[in-house]
């Protein structure tokens, strides 16, 4: 089962110039990492990325860093959801996932 991670640059606008709290697409980047018993990181996120969209399928954990080991004690994703996260833009951060219940 998958984790999939799409890349985001900026927010979208409204009609009067101001920011939504929705992402602009097209998306910079979609990645797909494999969830099972071990931990597996992504590719380096773009440098141009600003935040993140994961979406699973199952129950996951997940970590940010640029070496990162996901474990059953980092974040809990639960299946079927769906989370936004900042992050700081430079291409230097990976994202791991690992199976959790």
């Amino acid at each position: 089962m998958p984790l999939f991670i799409t890349e985001f640059q900026t927010l979208g606008g409204d009609v009067r110039g101001g920011l939504s709290p929705i992402a602009m697409t097209p998306s910079l980047v979609d990645q797909v990492v494999a969830i099972g018993a071990g931990s597996v990181q992504s590719a380096l996120l773009n440098v141009s990325t600003s935040f993140v969209r994961l979406t699973t399928d199952v129950n996951c954990s997940v970590k940010f860093g640029t070496n990162p080991i996901a474990s059953a004690t980092t974040m809990r994703m639960a299946a079927g959801s769906v989370e936004y996260f900042g992050v700081p833009p430079g291409g230097t951060l990976r994202i791991a996932a690992i199976a959790n219940t």
